[in-house]
């Protein structure tokens, strides 16, 4: 599968950004989608995962209850809907894709990656 993420931008704290990750080879619904981050000088971080079905989801606790992942298997696409933006939330936001049925959060599991989308927020 090939991702390609878009949607990133800049923004004041407090704004939203709705990331998407399309595939443009392969069915995204064969895979399940993880978002990961990677701030500058800082190693890249999961951000949340969603299952196959979209029935499951698992988010980093900094953005619980700010961020939603989704997806929609018939338009091929995965989404991050950020909210409440802060700061910190500055990065690279990277899709990927994988196979296993578990809810990975570790980035080695996901063999396949979309390029960053990059997300600035400002205080």
């Amino acid at each position: 599968v090939q991702l390609q993420a878009s949607g990133g931008g800049m923004v004041q704290a407090g704004g939203s950004l709705r990331l998407s990750c399309a595939a443009s080879v392969g069915a995204i619904s064969d895979y399940a989608v993880g978002w990961f981050r990677q701030a500058p000088g800082k190693e890249n971080e999961f951000v949340a995962t969603i299952n196959r079905s979209g029935g499951g989801t698992v988010y980093e606790t900094s953005v619980k209850g700010r961020f939603t992942i989704s997806r929609d298997n018939a338009e091929n696409t995965a989404y991050l809907q950020m909210n409440s933006l802060r700061p910190e939330d500055t990065a690279v936001y990277y899709c990927a894709a994988t196979s296993s049925s578990a809810m990975e959060v570790v980035p080695t599991w996901y063999p396949y990656w979309g390029q960053g989308t990059l997300v600035t927020v400002s205080s």
